[in-house]
């Protein structure tokens, strides 16, 4: 039998993890809603927003507030220059063009991170008040896990103000809704889909910094598992819906944790097999996700 401590520690390990894989899926499915790409680039786009953190950490003047906004301005920027130079010459292109070149920017991602810095995984070292472990009702947390948290919260609060009351985030919900008829519309294309890279590149960096942050490494591979796991957290909720992704996130974190947490210890080798059993099954029963109708889907 479970105490109650036990279980709510549980849920924070839980709210922890789903926060992280809801900053990634966020993005993702931000982009595919406008132009339908499933952007593998993207967990490496993460990959990078960790080292940048990870550099700035290396200079302990600077303060930790600027190691996380820093690395959102500068990968937000790269987002727009990678749409840029990969993405925007193959507009109109069929789908499946755009889904090889989002593999090459990856695999040129890695491999670019990997001659100008090294394949061996570094240690990513916060502060140690920031890591330090509070006990409160036999709940154990850290700092950074109630940041991780708090400000994942409050992004995906002003990110639902900006698709909702500002010209360009209406004008992205627009376009997700129907990219010909938005064009049409006068809505400028180029200016929108930029603005989507640029809020999921920058969300995926700090999504980074805060992945490093909880297991204390990075390498040049590290944003792949996390960025697959988005990508079935976007699948459940519903690819293309901002609040599916969000819901997606957060109910493969607690599943992942709860799957862990209270099944015998040999089971936890299985943890990622699970994710992707739970993909299959929401996928055979709901394939349009959870929060998607099937008249939501754009042809």
């Amino acid at each position: 039998m479970y105490s109650s401590s036990y279980i709510l520690q549980q849920v924070i390990n839980g709210l922890n993890l789903g926060s992280i894989y809801a900053l990634v899926a966020i993005g993702l499915t931000i982009v595919y809603g406008i132009l339908r790409l499933i952007n593998f680039a993207h967990g490496d786009v993460m990959m990078l927003g960790a080292y940048l953190a990870l550099a700035l950490l290396l200079h302990q003047f600077v303060p930790l507030a600027l190691v996380i906004l820093i690395p959102m301005i500068v990968i937000g920027a790269l987002g727009i220059l990678i749409e840029r130079v990969a993405y925007r010459p193959l507009r109109g292109a069929p789908e499946v063009a755009m889904l090889i070149t989002s593999l090459a920017v990856s695999s040129i991602i890695q491999n670019g991170v990997t001659m100008t810095i090294t394949a061996q995984p570094r240690s990513f070292r916060l502060p140690t008040e920031w890591v330090q472990r509070h006990t409160v009702a036999g709940v154990s947390f850290s700092t950074l896990d109630v940041l991780t948290v708090s400000l994942a919260l409050l992004l995906m609060l002003l990110l639902t103000l900006f698709v909702t009351r500002t010209r360009v985030g209406i004008a992205m919900r627009a376009c997700s809704e129907n990219l010909n008829a938005a064009r049409l519309m006068g809505i400028p294309i180029g200016q929108v889909v930029a603005a989507a890279f640029a809020i999921g590149s920058a969300l995926a960096a700090i999504a980074g910094f805060f992945w490093a942050g909880k297991f204390g490494t990075v390498d040049p591979f590290m944003g792949f598992l996390p960025g697959l796991k988005a990508f079935v957290a976007a699948v459940i909720g519903g690819i293309g819906s901002i609040p599916g992704a969000v819901l997606g996130g957060y109910l493969l974190g607690f599943s992942e944790i709860f799957f862990v947490g209270f099944l015998p210890p040999s089971f936890s080798g299985y943890r990622d097999a699970f994710v992707f059993i739970l993909l299959l099954v929401v996928l055979l029963v709901r394939p349009q996700g959870l929060l998607r109708t099937t008249s939501e889907e754009r042809d």
